[in-house]
């Protein structure tokens, strides 16, 4: 089955409003970690908007769950997640004052030093995964550096679902192809959401991790956090096949 992973960004964010301590990012990730989270995500970013290398710090010792840190491999970042040594480290292409992540690696442009980060990660037995487009050359350059798994951005498929959700998938379903002929596991992200994660779970059933933030957020507004959690995790769920078995 794969695992949801749920990014708490948005609980810092709202945190960081108010120059205190509530919500507690602490508590709410072991929180979704007692509603069935297989994994907590944060990206720390250079000004600390919403998560902050404390925070990092402090979330290590206390998850049972994965870990997954996402970011821009700067020397900063680099330092951080050789120092709290995850379970997953994810490369994303982030200039230091976007907004959100907004496209995949051009690994083939940048794969001398994603090869050479991808290694120093690995060395510290840390598992590593590049955040790529849904593109075959893509995925083939991202197993060339090494790494153990790509991360399929997946806002154009959560764009183009409400209007033809076979063309919306298709691309991912080749991409997701591809990377398990290559060894890669495979993650995806980013604007996956109840609306569309079953359909997209139900075509690339081999999924290892999707990891969910702003719409999961944004649902536990309205349904409450385990009820979210429970929600996106039936998502998750393989297939029954239909009619009865004899």
């Amino acid at each position: 089955m794969t695992n949801l992973s749920v990014n708490i960004n948005k609980i810092a964010t709202l945190r960081n409003a108010r120059g205190e301590n509530r919500p507690d990012v602490e508590a709410v990730a072991l929180d979704c970690e007692s509603f069935g989270a297989d994994g907590i995500t944060v990206h720390p970013r250079p000004d600390q908007r919403h998560i902050r290398r404390d925070d990092v710090y402090r979330l290590r010792p206390i998850l049972k769950c994965e870990f997954n840190i996402e970011g821009y491999p700067d020397s900063e970042f680099m330092d951080l997640v050789l120092a709290v040594r995850p379970t997953q480290v994810t490369l994303v292409p982030d200039a230091p004052d976007a907004i959100t992540s907004s496209a995949g690696w051009d690994v083939q442009t940048h794969a001398e030093e994603l090869t050479a980060i991808v290694e120093r990660f690995k060395d510290a037995g840390v598992r590593t995964s590049i955040f790529v487009d849904p593109d075959i050359d893509a995925i083939r350059a991202a197993a060339r550096t090494g790494a153990d798994r790509v991360e399929l951005y997946t806002k154009p498929y959560a764009d183009n679902y409400g209007t033809d959700p076979d063309l919306a998938v298709a691309p991912y379903i080749a991409a997701a192809d591809a990377a398990r002929r290559l060894g890669l596991g495979v993650n995806a992200g980013h604007d996956l959401s109840l609306d569309n994660l079953a359909f997209f779970s139900k075509c690339i059933p081999w999924l290892s991790e999707v990891s969910i933030g702003h719409a999961l957020i944004c649902d536990a507004l309205y349904l409450g956090l385990k009820e979210t959690i429970t929600r996106y995790k039936a998502c998750l769920q393989p297939q029954k096949p239909a009619g009865n078995i004899l």
